[in-house]
């Protein structure tokens, strides 16, 4: 997993579980019909996907890294598909899911090419009518700190719409967030 040690003592806080529980989901899927079968790319060390398996009817999750990938299979593994994949690759069938999320895993892929690969990961598992949704930090100070040594390639906000459209997407709405300034994003599979 491309993280220093702080950073993973962080995201695997229950700190970082009520942040995104209170603050990060409710942002980054406000209006968004998630419909019954849903797939979270990246989820790393499941504070989405703790969230998730109680909103949704069936979750696959894809996780490149093969230890976390166990840990969430051993904590979620009843209520959740885990799935051990690359999301620029994903061992999924076309057209398999309702929608596909991924939140705060973006700045972790280290090129854009392979952040594009990702989107277009995320249409081709799309049924028609999907939705491809979440979010991510955009660079300030503290988020510097946080990522030393670490991957860190933050998503344009001026870009992004662009490149899900270079995917096939259409429908793309990209904002900020008034206070933190994170990034949100949502697109269609038509």
């Amino acid at each position: 997993m491309p993280m220093n040690r702080s950073h993973r003592k962080l995201c695997s806080s229950e700190k970082w579980a009520r942040t995104v529980k209170e603050r990060v989901l409710p942002w980054a899927l406000a209006d968004v019909e998630l419909g019954t079968d849903v797939l979270e790319i990246g989820p790393g060390y499941g504070a989405n996907l703790r969230v998730l398996v109680q909103q949704v009817p069936r979750l696959t999750a894809v996780e490149i890294d093969g230890a976390t990938a166990r840990l969430l299979e051993r904590d979620y593994g009843e209520r959740a598909r885990i799935v051990h994949g690359d999301g620029a690759a994903m061992p999924l069938d076309d057209a398999s899911y309702t929608s596909v999320v991924c939140f705060t895993m973006l700045h972790h892929v280290p090129t854009d090419e392979l952040q594009d690969r990702i989107f277009a990961e995320a249409y081709r598992v799309l049924r028609p009518g999907g939705v491809f949704a979440g979010s991510d930090s955009q660079p300030s100070f503290r988020f510097r700190l946080l990522h030393v040594r670490d991957t860190m390639n933050t998503v344009d906000p001026a870009t992004l719409p662009a490149r899900l459209s270079a995917a096939g997407f259409s429908g793309i709405a990209v904002d900020l967030h008034p206070e933190s300034g994170s990034l949100r994003f949502r697109a269609r599979k038509d």
